[in-house]
């Protein structure tokens, strides 16, 4: 770990996964005492104080540098289902893979896809016509995030059959058709605890059954493999069954500190110059006064009382934070998750200092593609690409894992 490592304690909130109250509160009982640098007199903290915190060992004892040696000892091939703007897609390459086919439905991601990678084999279009069965025994690994749909469960066996009009099961007849060597889904985090848990074992079953042995589901968290963003993902890994034996997988190891805003869109660890200007939505008049009064990483409680009213209506009287509402983003922080519009009321996203919501650029660096990445379609198509897209850096670091896995096998 690096030596001059700092952390400041809305860093060491996110390292923890527990609320930035939760930190203030440790240090106001001193149950936390924060270092103090001598020239700003700004709270902070290092190694000292993670070492006391069983969440932050894998951090600490991270084989970061060992891991990102990692090289494919052959070529290994990949297939991806619902690719959308390519950033699983990027990160799997670099990490070694080469792309034998990409899918998706939607017009605007694969006009991204097929701009950017010509030689890439797009196919755009339902993946229910898709036949997968030239692919039988020629790839080395399928991957993609199915979008979540609810299942039936009203007096069913649970089988894969039952999960037939779904996009899952989709990906689970692609699975059952290539037979790759392994597999590697994604999906939001929420599908661990969707309808009580019972969507995901389902899923794990069916994929059970379908021949394939799987690593128990991990969410992983993108601030800590070197993406400045709050975003987590589901990943569902599964060998099969005859190669089980022969290999053990291990999960990617967190770089020794959290990425913030800062360094996604300043010159600095992450790139080699700021963020290139490019188009973004705009605020109303109205709205873009009433944010000029709240401050870096501030939301609509730092308005004064009015104009929480105003921006507000009738949202003030209820209960619950909105801490997403009249949200203004921190230099020093990781951004919030993004969605799929940067100026919606419900999930704002708003610049560090500028009274305006993130620009395309911005909301590309902050998912860790690289400024030469042009999306396709219009400016609601282009956010909505990003918004939906894996992390680069976060896809690079699970293939990196899933290289040393292939590694094993051959």
């Amino acid at each position: 770990m690096p030596v001059n490592a700092r952390y400041s304690s809305e860093q060491l909130a996110d390292i923890l996964s527990v609320s930035k109250s939760i930190i203030y509160k440790w240090e106001k009982n001193k149950t936390l005492i924060p270092n103090i640098d001598v020239d700003t007199g700004n709270r902070f903290y290092d190694k000292s104080h993670l070492v006391l915190f069983k969440q932050a060992q894998e951090m600490l004892n991270s084989k970061w540098d060992d891991e990102i040696q990692t090289k494919p000892l052959k070529e290994f091939t990949c297939l991806e289902l619902f690719a959308g703007a390519g950033g699983l897609a990027l990160g799997l390459e670099k990490a070694g893979f080469k792309a034998q086919m990409l899918n998706d439905i939607d017009h605007y991601a694969c006009h991204t896809l097929k701009h950017n990678r010509p030689d890439w084999n797009v196919v755009e279009g339902d993946i229910s016509q898709i036949d997968f069965k030239q692919y039988k025994n020629k790839i080395d690994l399928l991957s993609g995030g199915f979008p979540c749909q609810a299942f039936s469960y009203a007096g069913n066996k649970l089988g894969f059959e039952d999960t037939r009009g779904t996009l899952f099961f989709e990906f689970g007849r692609a699975l059952k058709e290539c037979s790759p060597k392994i597999f590697m889904a994604e999906n939001v985090k929420g599908l661990a605890s969707h309808d009580h848990g019972r969507t995901l074992e389902t899923i794990k079953t069916v994929l059970s059954d379908l021949g394939y042995t799987l690593i128990e589901p991990r969410i992983l968290k993108a601030i800590f493999y070197q993406v400045p963003q709050k975003r987590e993902r589901l990943i569902i890994i599964g060998i099969r069954n005859d190669l089980v034996n022969k290999a053990t997988f291990s999960w990617p190891s967190p770089y020794y500190r959290i990425m913030i805003l800062k360094d996604g869109l300043k010159k600095g660890f992450l790139y080699d110059k700021d963020v290139p200007v490019s188009e973004g939505q705009k605020y109303p008049a109205r709205k873009a006064e009433l944010l000029s009064h709240v401050p870096q990483g501030g939301y609509w409680r730092n308005l004064p009382d009015d104009l929480q009213k105003e921006y507000m209506q009738q949202s003030y009287f209820l209960g619950g934070g909105k801490t997403g509402m009249a949200r203004r983003l921190s230099w020093d922080e990781p951004s919030l998750t993004l969605t799929c519009s940067p100026a919606q009321k419900q999930t704002e996203r708003c610049h560090p200092e500028e009274n305006r919501p993130l620009t395309v650029r911005e909301y590309a660096r902050i998912q860790t593609f690289m400024d030469t990445w042009e999306f396709k379609g219009s400016l609601g198509n282009q956010y909505k690409q990003i918004g939906n897209a894996v992390p680069v850096n976060l896809a690079y670091a699970i293939g990196r894992s899933l290289v040393r896995l292939l590694n094993q096998l051959i």
